[in-house]
């Protein structure tokens, strides 16, 4: 995998491509659930969203290997 990409001829990281694409499959995980009503069972709900972002850029992560 390369290590930097060329976006507008500005060399940018793949890892913040990665981290980006990460925040937004968790915008879309978390619409999903919020509209299926997940949220009235879960404790937490905030802390429930930030481990849910931790785990989809962990799963990037392990894909930037």
């Amino acid at each position: 995998m390369p290590r930097d990409i060329a976006v507008f001829d500005a060399y940018v990281p793949t890892i913040v491509l990665l981290f980006v694409a990460g925040a937004a499959l968790t915008w879309v995980l978390d619409r999903v659930i919020a509209c299926t009503g997940v949220y009235r069972v879960v404790w937490h709900p905030s802390l429930f969203r930030a481990s849910l972002l931790v785990c989809v850029r962990r799963a990037g992560l392990a894909v930037y290997r």
